[in-house]
């Protein structure tokens, strides 16, 4: 299954890394790709592509996995069904910019964040990062056995989000710290289901200071 998806080479022309980004429920990647327009300036050498979900939602947009509440087992075996799919489309992106699977991030908002984290612990080389806002892991009872790479990240939630409480991420961090995990929870005071200035900042340096170590100690 093909993906459609917005791309915006790298800056400089020359692409060393490349960010993901995965939307929440009844979006699609021109949402997420607007973060390229604060970030790209200091990340010159990376590109971006925002694919859109496989299936289309009743309500206008795509989902990579059901309208499921924070917590829902089944989430987890959505992202278990779509897996296979997103992987070879980030494999096929990669190649596209002929980049080793290590110059990787994840960013993923809401039931993306889920698909990131879920992707993310389960590539065989590890990306770079992995960032997810407003939303959490799912399965954290399975991640131990099934986890096969611990790429450091970062989850970025609003105090005040009603759709995905802010004790998915507490959770979240836990299970993950747990796991062997390098993983922050940065908590925005007074923001919802959303995500603003500050978060994106948070994001951008956790990214950067992501693709220098990476950059300075390889995979």
């Amino acid at each position: 299954m093909s993906l459609s998806a917005l791309r915006r080479p790298a800056a400089s022309g020359k692409a060393e890394w490349l960010t993901v980004f995965l939307h929440g429920y009844g979006s699609s990647g021109a949402d997420l790709m607007s973060f390229a327009d604060y970030w790209q300036p200091s990340m010159p050498d990376v590109a971006f592509v925002a694919p859109d979900g496989p299936q289309a939602t009743k309500d206008g947009g795509f989902q990579w996995i059901g309208k499921r509440p924070a917590g829902d087992p089944r989430l987890y075996d959505d992202a278990v069904a779509v897996a296979p799919t997103v992987h070879d489309y980030i494999d096929a992106e990669l190649a596209r910019e002929n980049l080793d699977a290590s110059r990787l991030a994840l960013v993923g908002f809401s039931q993306g964040t889920v698909m990131a984290l879920h992707l993310g612990l389960r590539r065989t080389v590890a990306p770079a990062a992995v960032l997810g806002y407003s939303g959490g892991l799912a399965g954290a009872d399975k991640l131990k056995d099934e986890i096969v790479s611990k790429p450091p990240v970062m989850l970025v939630h609003g105090e005040q989000d009603a759709l995905a409480p802010l004790y998915g991420m507490m959770t979240s961090v836990k299970a993950l710290s747990e796991a062997g995990v390098a993983c922050q929870g940065i908590p925005i005071p007074g923001l919802g289901h959303a995500v603003n200035a500050n978060a994106l900042i948070y994001g951008a340096r956790f990214l950067l200071s992501a693709f220098a170590y990476r950059e300075r100690h390889g995979a």
